[in-house]
C-alpha cells in the first residue's frame, strides 16, 4: 500500500509524512496476516487499525482536546484516543479496532491481537531510522513467534523510556506486567 492509496476518515489530519508512516504500518500488519493465514473480519481489524491510528497524528492540540477534553495526558499521547472517539462517533463498533487506536501511544493489557498488532507494526515499521536490523528481524518473527515477539517488543518499547528516567503511565506498567 503506498501512501497515495491511503483511506483516511475525511475529519483525519496527517501530513504526507505521516501517511508514508501509516502506509509501512498498515503493509507490515497485513504482510503479517497474509504469512498467519488470517482472514476475514480480524484481517479487516488489523488493516483498519493500522489505517486509522494516526488519523489526527498532525492535528493541533485544540482540536484534538476538543474531541477528547475529559483526558488530562500530554498531547503527544492524545491522537490515539481522539481518533478512536471521532471514529466511534461515525459508526465504528468494533471494539478490538477502537481499542487499538486508542491506547497504541501507552499500551493495554487487555488488548486481542488487533491491539498488538497495532503496537508491533507502529514501532517495527521499516521507515523509523533507529536499530533496522533488530527491528527487521523481530518484524520477521511475528508470523511464527506472535506472543514473543509481541514481548521481546513491549520490552523494548517500555524499556527504553524507564531507562531514559520516563516515568510509565498507569497503562503501560500494567501491560510490561502482563508479559513478565
Amino acid at each position: 500500500m503506498s501512501a497515495a492509496e491511503l483511506e483516511l476518515p475525511a475529519w483525519g489530519v496527517a501530513s504526507s509524512k505521516r501517511r508514508a508512516h501509516i502506509a509501512r504500518v498498515t503493509t507490515l500488519a497485513l504482510s503479517w496476516a497474509d504469512a498467519m493465514g488470517v482472514d476475514g473480519a480480524e484481517r479487516d481489524a488489523w488493516r483498519d487499525a493500522t489505517r486509522w491510528h494516526d488519523s489526527l497524528r498532525d492535528a493541533t492540540e485544540a482540536q484534538m482536546r476538543a474531541i477528547v477534553p475529559h483526558l488530562d495526558w500530554p498531547a503527544s499521547l492524545l491522537h490515539g484516543p481522539a481518533s478512536a472517539a471521532k471514529l466511534a462517533d461515525g459508526g465504528e463498533r468494533r471494539a478490538s479496532v477502537l481499542d487499538a487506536i486508542y491506547w497504541h501511544t501507552v499500551g493495554n493489557a487487555n488488548w486481542d491481537r488487533t491491539g498488538r498488532v497495532l503496537y508491533m507494526a507502529d514501532y517495527l515499521e521499516p521507515g523509523r531510522p533507529f536499530d533496522r536490523v533488530e527491528r527487521a528481524r523481530l518484524a520477521s518473527s511475528v508470523p511464527t513467534d506472535f506472543d514473543g515477539t509481541f514481548r521481546a517488543v513491549v520490552t523494548r518499547r517500555l524499556g527504553e523510556k524507564v531507562a531514559s528516567g520516563e516515568a510509565l503511565r498507569p497503562e503501560s506498567a500494567a501491560l510490561w506486567a502482563s508479559v513478565q
